[in-house]
């Protein structure tokens, strides 16, 4: 008996020490995960503050990127208004920009990035199916002709760095040459997007689920 009630008490030191470690050790991988969190408006400098107040004015609290990029405000503030007029104002409808960002998304496999905007898409009139297809990595069947010619301009300059005289002249036919510097806009700001949202290995917002693996090409 004695030797029993010796047993048990250290029995309980060492599982209490046991979830102690653990505990702290999800508290560590916690924090490497998420490199860049928000500052608070107790930390952060005048500059920054003032940054913060004209984008809650704007556009409410900055999250996600914004929050990453605030550690550069001036970067933030100029940042802002290619946002506004990329995914508000650009000559491509939402079904489409929001492909443009879809597609970008998935060459960065950024999950922030795709957990934000595919329900944008799906809003905008794109198809799930298409959606789908370019999570998993495929190219999409069934799409329009205008969609078959933003994949391939889009896949391209991604991929390649530059487009063929071919995929140029369809995409030139399709959108005008405004519409093709506006999709390539939307690509390279969503791509300094996934950059930053990579960096600083922001996770997802609370209840968003990650939509996107690797893939080889």
């Amino acid at each position: 008996m004695p030797r029993c009630k010796h047993v048990e008490p250290s029995g309980r030191v060492g599982l209490v020490a046991g979830l102690a470690i653990l505990i702290s050790l999800v508290s560590i991988g916690a924090q490497a995960q998420n490199r860049m969190p928000p500052i608070s408006d107790q930390a952060m400098t005048e500059a920054q503050r003032e940054a913060v107040e004209e984008f809650r004015e704007a556009r409410g609290e900055p999250g996600g990127p914004w929050a990453v990029i605030l550690r550069s405000p001036d970067l933030l503030n100029r940042l802002r208004g290619v946002s506004d007029y990329l995914r508000f104002n650009s000559a491509l409808p939402p079904r489409l920009s929001e492909l443009v960002i879809l597609i970008t998304a998935r060459e960065w496999t950024q999950n922030y990035e795709w957990a934000a905007h595919h329900p944008l898409a799906l809003e905008g009139g794109l198809n799930p199916d298409i959606a789908a297809a370019i999570a998993d990595g495929r190219r999409p069947a069934g799409m329009a002709d205008d969609e078959e010619a933003l994949y391939d301009f889009c896949t391209a300059l991604h991929r390649d760095g530059r487009v063929s005289d071919a995929t140029y002249a369809r995409a030139l036919a399709e959108f005008g040459e405004r519409g093709i510097v506006d999709m390539v806009g939307l690509s390279g700001y969503y791509t300094l997007i996934a950059m930053v949202l990579n960096t600083a290995r922001t996770p997802l917002r609370p209840g968003a689920t990650a939509a996107l693996g690797p893939f080889s090409r």
